[in-house]
C-alpha cells in the first residue's frame, strides 16, 4: 500500500494542452474515483499514473518516491483495464500467474497466489477454463484477480465495468468494494458513471475539460456542489436549473424572468438583485398545493416512485415523487421545493453562492 500524489501535472500533446495542472493527494489505502464526462482527461491522467503516458509537467509520487520517468513494471501498480486483456490461449489459472511467471517467481509462490486470488474472486472452480468459456462478469474477475497476485502497492481501474449489462454493473460494484475493504490497497477508479463514483469511492475527483472541478467525500460534493458543473454532474436524475434574480422583500425569493417566485433560505448570503442559478434536486421537489404551478410533459412510473418531466417559465424540470400521483401530459401540477436544500449559483461566474 501506499500515498500516491499528483502535484500541478499537464499533459500536452503538441500544443494543445489537456490537462491543465491537477493536483490530487490520495491517502495510503484510499479509494479515489476519477470521474467526469468522456474526454475530460480522467483516463490520461490515471495513464500517466500508470506510466503509459508521459508527462508534460509536473510530478507524480507514489509512496513519496516521484516516478514520471520510472518505466511502468518498476512503479509496482496494477492496472484492471476496460477490455479485461485476457490472453485467449492461456487457462484462467495461467492468466492469473502470467506476470509472476515473468518475473521468474518461484512456482509454488506462483501456485500460492494464484490460489488465493481465486479463492478471494470465487474463481476456484474455473482455473481450468478459457476465456471464451466465460461470462463477462467471469472475465472481470480474472481480469482483477490478475492484479491481485501481484500485490501492488497501487491498483488502477480503468472504466472496468464498462461492457458489463446494468444487473451485473451493481453486482461488481460491491464486488469491487468488497475487494478494496478486504485487502485495504491504494485504489485509483476511473469511470464517467457518477452512480459508481457516488456508491464505491472514499473521495471523489470531479474532472471537466482537464481540470479538476471539485474533491471531496461522495455526499460533501452532492450536498454542496461548489459550481454549476458538478451540481448538474453528480446526481440522477440531474439537479434541476432556473434562471432568475434574487428579491429581498419580506423574505428571501428567487424570482424568474415572468416574475414567479421561490422561496429561498432566510439566510443564504445572495445579495438583493444578483443574477443567480436556482438549483434543485428532483428528489427535493414535493407536490403541494401551496407549490407552484408546472405543466407535466411526461410521466415515468418506476414502482416505489414517479418521475415527473415537467415544464416551469419554459425550463425544463424533474421532480421525483413518492406518491402516486395519476397525472396526464398537458395537466397541471403543483410542487413545492425544500427550502432547506436549495442551492443557489452566481450567473455570470457558475460558482456556489454560501
Amino acid at each position: 500500500m501506499a500515498p500516491v500524489a499528483i502535484r500541478g501535472v499537464r499533459k500536452s500533446f503538441g500544443t494543445l494542452e489537456v490537462i491543465h495542472g491537477v493536483n490530487v493527494e490520495i491517502a495510503d489505502g484510499e479509494f479515489v474515483i476519477l470521474v467526469g464526462p468522456s474526454g475530460c482527461g480522467k483516463s490520461t491522467l490515471l495513464r500517466m499514473i500508470a506510466g503509459l503516458e508521459q508527462i508534460s509537467k509536473g510530478n507524480i509520487l507514489i509512496s513519496e518516491r516521484v516516478v514520471n520517468n520510472v518505466p511502468p513494471k518498476e512503479r509496482d501498480i496494477a492496472m484492471v483495464f476496460q477490455n479485461y486483456a485476457l490472453y485467449p490461449h492461456m487457462t484462467v489459472g495461467e492468466n492469473l500467474g502470467f506476470s509472476l511467471k515473468l518475473r521468474r517467481s518461484d512456482k509454488r509462490v506462483i501456485e500460492e497466489r494464484v490460489a488465493r486470488a481465486a479463492d478471494i474472486l470465487g474463481l476456484a472452480q474455473l482455473l481450468d477454463r478459457y476465456p471464451r468459456q466465460l461470462s463477462g462478469g467471469q472475465r472481470q474477475r480474472v481480469a482483477m484477480g490478475r492484479a491481485i497476485v501481484r500485490d501492488p502497492q497501487v491498483f488502477l481501474f480503468d472504466e472496468p465495468l464498462s461492457n458489463l449489462d446494468a444487473k451485473l454493473r451493481v453486482a461488481m460494484r460491491i464486488e469491487i468494494k468488497e475487494l478494496h475493504q478486504r485487502l485495504g490497497t491504494t485504489t485509483i477508479y476511473v469511470t464517467h458513471d457518477q452512480i459508481e463514483a457516488m456508491t464505491m469511492a472514499d473521495k471523489i475527483v470531479v474532472m471537466h475539460d482537464g481540470n479538476v472541478e471539485q474533491i471531496g467525500a461522495p455526499l460533501d460534493i452532492y450536498d454542496k456542489p461548489q459550481n454549476l458543473f458538478v451540481a448538474g454532474f453528480i446526481g440522477s436524475p440531474a439537479m434541476n436549473f432556473l434562471e432568475g434574480k434574487v428579491a429581498r422583500d419580506d423574505g428571501a425569493w428567487f424570482e424568474t424572468a415572468s416574475g414567479r417566485r421561490l422561496p429561498l433560505p432566510a439566510h443564504t448570503a445572495a445579495q438583493d438583485g444578483q443574477s443567480v442559478v436556482y438549483g434543485i434536486r428532483p428528489e427535493h421537489l414535493n407536490a403541494s398545493e401551496d407549490g407552484t404551478e408546472a405543466e407535466v410533459v411526461v410521466v415515468e412510473p418506476t414502482g416505489p416512485e414517479v418521475q415527473v418531466f415537467a415544464r416551469l417559465d419554459g425550463a425544463s424540470i424533474t421532480a421525483v415523487l413518492r406518491e402516486r400521483l395519476l397525472l396526464k401530459p398537458g395537466e397541471t401540477v403543483r410542487l413545492a421545493p425544500d427550502t432547506a436544500l436549495v442551492h443557489l449559483f452566481d450567473r455570470q461566474t457558475g460558482l456556489r453562492v454560501a
